[in-house]
């Protein structure tokens, strides 16, 4: 299986997995992977194609480097993935998606997630945040802007918006992606109860956070493509 092949099907993979656990917004939203030379070349799904009928053989092979957007892709999905390819190649899959919680909880005033568990941990001190909302991501003046926020870092939460996540390989930025929302979940849920919050010390926050960094993140997607195939389910 060539590179490319294989970055199609873990990449079909995530977004019929998105759209069974609801973390996608039907139609809309977006997702690509570098293939190849890192920067150049990535993988994203057409445009007004629902998540779930999103298959290996439905993805574009596009060009950053291209001056025009191909004709089947969504603008604003173009404007985002084909600047931060072009300029952050390290982050060769980008996840981004308007999930229930995170996209609730990125709708709170001077929101931030707070390390009240083991999971949230995960991220303390490690989330960019774009505070500025101007309409719709059309403009590679934004793109520029997000590029420059996201930096090192592996989620930005895009007020009144959504989140974009951005890791080495489709595994790892699947298991961000699914381990974040279920977080802002968290951290909503106690919210609800009307009771303090249990914050975590900052030492023992970074200790956990630095303690997530080697956990073995493959073994969740490598098991979602195995129930996939066990169904033997098109991707």
């Amino acid at each position: 299986m060539t590179d490319e092949q294989q970055r199609r099907q873990e990449l079909a993979c995530a977004f019929q997995w998105c759209a069974r656990l609801n973390l996608h917004e039907g139609v809309a939203n977006h997702f690509s992977v570098a293939v190849g030379e890192a920067g150049r070349y990535f993988l994203m799904n057409p445009g007004g194609r629902h998540f779930s009928r999103i298959s290996a053989d439905d993805l574009l092979l596009l060009d950053s480097q291209a001056t025009t957007a191909h004709a089947e892709v969504d603008a604003t999905a173009w404007c985002l993935h084909g600047y931060l390819h072009r300029h952050l190649p390290q982050a060769r899959c980008l996840l981004h998606t308007h999930m229930p919680y995170a996209t609730a909880c990125a709708s709170l005033d001077n929101w931030q997630l707070l390390p009240i568990d083991q999971n949230a941990c995960r991220f303390y001190n490690r989330i960019a945040y774009d505070d500025t909302f101007g309409g719709m991501l059309l403009a590679e003046e934004e793109a520029a802007r997000q590029c420059t926020l996201l930096g090192a870092h592996k989620v930005l939460v895009m007020r009144s918006h959504g989140v974009l996540i951005a890791a080495a390989t489709v595994a790892e930025a699947f298991d961000l992606m699914y381990y974040f929302e279920h977080t802002c979940r968290n951290q909503w849920l106690a919210l609800a109860s009307g009771k303090p919050l249990r914050i975590l010390p900052a030492a023992i926050a970074e200790k956990t956070a630095q303690q997530w960094q080697d956990y073995p993140h493959h073994h969740h997607f490598e098991q979602l493509q195995a129930i996939l195939a066990e169904e033997q389910t098109s991707i």
